[in-house]
C-alpha cells in the first residue's frame, strides 16, 4: 500500500504544534527536522522501488542496495522544505523528492564504476560494482535514472498537483540531470583531470554537477508546492549559493576527514590531479568561501516567513556539518 498522506501525518513529530506540521522559528531543533523527514523519504522510497520476484529481481537488489543505503537525504529534505515555506502539503512534494533522491543514487552509482572515478567505498560500504559487478550497477544507475521520472508523473498526478506545474517540473529535473547538468558536469570533471582549472571553471563545473540538482530540488518542490514566480526566483537564488557551498564543503572534507568519518575514499581529487577549491584558494579560503555563499544563500530568503526556517537552518547546515 503506498504511504501516503495518512502516513505523513504519521510521523509527524508530535511537538510541533497540533494545528500544522510546519516548525515555526520558536521550536525548530534541525536534527529532529532531518530525522523525521528522511524518515519520511525512506519509507517512501522503501514502497516505491519494491523488489519484485521474477528474472529482474537481481536487478531491483541492486538499486534498493545503492538507494536504501542511507544517507542525508539531503536533496529530498530540500524539496520538501521548499514546499512547506510556500505553504504546500508535504504530499505535494513527497514523490518528487523520492524521485530526486533516485537521480542522485543513479549518479553517485555511475561516478563510482571504474570508467569514471573508480571508487571501491560508498556512504561506508561496498560500492555497487563491488557487489553486483559493472554491468549491473550500470543498469541499476539506469534504472534508477529512468523509473524516477515514472514516479514523479504518476505519484504527483495522484496528489492532485496541477499538470502545468508538473510539466515544468519535470523538464527542469531532466535539464538538471542531463548534458546540461550533471551529465555534463561529469564530462568536465573527466576532461578536466591532469590539467589547471580557474576558479570560474570550477564553478561552471559544479554549478552542473551538483548545484544543478540542489536549484531542481529546491525550484521543483516549491513549485509543487503552489509557489508564485517571485518566490522560485529567490529560491533559485538560494539553492545555487547553496549547491556551491555544499561542493566546496565536499572538497574540504575531501581533504580534510578520514574514510571511516566519511564513508568513502578521501583525497581522491588530488590523487586524480583534480582542480578543487583548496587546491585552487587554499583550505581557508574556501572555509571563507563556503561561509560566505551560505550567507547569500541566507539573504536570497529575506521574503520568506517563518515556514522557512527549515531552509535557514540547512544553509548552515550545509556548511558546517562538514567544516
Amino acid at each position: 500500500m503506498a504511504i501516503k498522506s495518512t502516513s505523513i501525518r504519521a510521523i509527524t513529530p508530535a511537538s510541533y504544534p497540533a494545528s500544522s506540521s510546519r516548525p515555526t522559528a520558536d521550536d525548530f531543533v534541525l536534527e529532529r527536522y532531518l530525522k523525521d523527514r528522511a524518515a519520511l523519504v525512506e519509507r517512501e522510497l522503501q514502497y516505491l522501488v519494491a523488489a519484485p520476484e521474477g528474472p529482474s529481481s537481481r536487478l531491483f537488489e541492486a538499486m534498493r542496495y545503492s538507494l536504501l543505503a542511507g544517507g542525508k537525504r539531503l536533496r529530498p529534505i530540500l524539496a520538501l522544505a521548499a514546499c512547506e515555506s510556500v505553504g504546500g502539503s508535504l504530499e505535494a512534494a513527497l514523490s518528487f523528492g523520492c524521485a530526486v533522491e533516485m537521480i542522485h543514487t543513479y549518479s553517485l552509482i555511475h561516478d563510482d564504476l571504474p570508467c569514471m572515478d573508480d571508487d571501491d567505498l560508498r556512504r561506508g560500504r561496498l560500492t555497487n560494482h563491488k557487489v553486483y559487478g559493472e554491468a549491473i550497477a550500470t543498469l541499476a544507475g539506469d534504472g534508477l535514472l529512468t523509473d524516477a521520472f515514472k514516479v514523479l508523473a504518476r505519484n504527483s498526478l495522484s496528489a492532485r498537483v496541477p499538470a502545468s506545474a508538473l510539466i515544468e517540473t519535470v523538464a527542469e529535473l531532466a535539464d538538471a540531470a542531463g548534458s546540461a547538468g550533471m551529465v555534463g558536469g561529469q564530462v568536465i570533471d573527466l576532461l578536466g583531470e591532469g590539467r589547471d582549472l580557474t576558479l570560474s571553471e570550477l564553478e561552471v563545473l559544479h554549478g552542473k554537477k551538483t548545484g544543478a540538482l540542489f536549484v531542481a530540488s529546491v525550484c521543483g518542490g516549491a513549485r509543487l508546492g503552489g509557489a508564485v514566480q517571485a518566490q522560485i526566483s529567490a529560491l533559485r537564488e538560494y539553492a545555487g549559493k547553496l549547491g556551491l557551498a555544499f561542493q566546496v564543503a565536499d572538497d574540504l572534507l575531501d581533504v580534510e576527514a578520514s574514510a571511516e568519518q566519511i564513508g568513502k575514499r578521501t583525497q581522491k581529487d588530488q590523487a586524480r590531479g583534480k582542480a578543487t577549491y583548496p587546491s585552487l584558494i587554499g583550505v581557508e579560503g574556501s572555509r571563507a568561501m563556503a561561509r560566505d555563499l551560505a550567507a547569500r544563500a541566507l539573504d536570497a530568503l529575506a521574503s520568506f516567513d517563518r515556514r522557512a526556517e527549515p531552509l535557514r537552518a540547512l544553509a548552515s547546515y550545509a556548511v558546517e556539518r562538514q567544516l
